[in-house]
């Protein structure tokens, strides 16, 4: 009867260990979310991140290799974040362009998101900062972002580029440097950058790089406004 028992609480045992790290790992990141956007993501203290979440430095690192390994986590939860509040608000609307015009009302309540908005910045501050790793870094920035760009919100958003991977990376660092620039604006001076001016500018900067121009037409060259010089006499 003893070893049925054993049998029996060995499983049991297991999903509570399992929950237990689960909720370990989650107050971890929400410890580091807090850190960095405090500290700055260089400056920050793996020994800061654990106390904040009531761990040890050995707890960190059961979870995470290094604070490079924390970002991506943030960033992974982020993303799976996202995608879950999207595809349900996008496939409640049925025209194109509403749909865009809702990712852009979804992006502008992003940039006014304080503590992501820095925690993105900080990250490519360090990358930057550090030439031998910014490639690396980048490469597994565009991956994510590559994730997040999934068939179904393409599949949702009439239009939206499907090309090759390079040009779908390119579109989609163009548009992050976009957000980055608004998002740094708006939390710089709100009073200057209202939100729905915010929400317009992204919906219109959404149409202008995700939207491929119609089958075989190209964009209109842009007409100079330069004023047209009279025949002489």
């Amino acid at each position: 009867m003893s070893d049925s028992g054993n049998r029996k609480g060995a499983p049991e045992k297991s999903a509570i260990k399992q929950k237990r790290a689960l909720i370990t790992r989650r107050g971890l990141l929400k410890a580091a979310r807090v850190i960095f956007a405090r500290d700055g993501f260089e400056h920050a203290r793996i020994e800061d991140i654990a106390a904040r979440a009531g761990k040890t430095r050995g707890a960190f690192y059961a979870n995470f290799t290094d604070k490079e390994d924390v970002f991506f986590a943030i960033f992974e939860e982020d993303t799976d974040r996202h995608q879950a509040a999207l595809i349900p608000l996008l496939q409640h609307l049925k025209d194109g362009a509403a749909r865009i015009a809702a990712l852009g009302q979804y992006l502008s309540e992003l940039c006014q998101d304080r503590q992501r908005m820095l925690l993105g910045l900080e990250f490519k501050l360090y990358a930057i900062r550090h030439p031998r790793k910014r490639k690396r870094l980048a490469n597994l920035h565009a991956a994510m972002h590559l994730r997040f760009a999934m068939a179904e919100i393409r599949d949702l958003v009439p239009g939206i580029v499907q090309g090759s991977v390079r040009r779908r990376r390119s579109e989609s660092l163009a548009l992050g440097g976009i957000v980055d620039g608004l998002a740094l604006n708006r939390l710089f001076d709100p009073a200057a950058l209202s939100e729905p001016q915010l929400a317009r500018y992204l919906t219109l900067c959404l149409k202008e790089s995700l939207l491929d121009p119609p089958s075989g037409r190209t964009s209109p060259p842009l007409k100079s406004t330069r004023p047209r010089k009279r025949p002489s006499a």
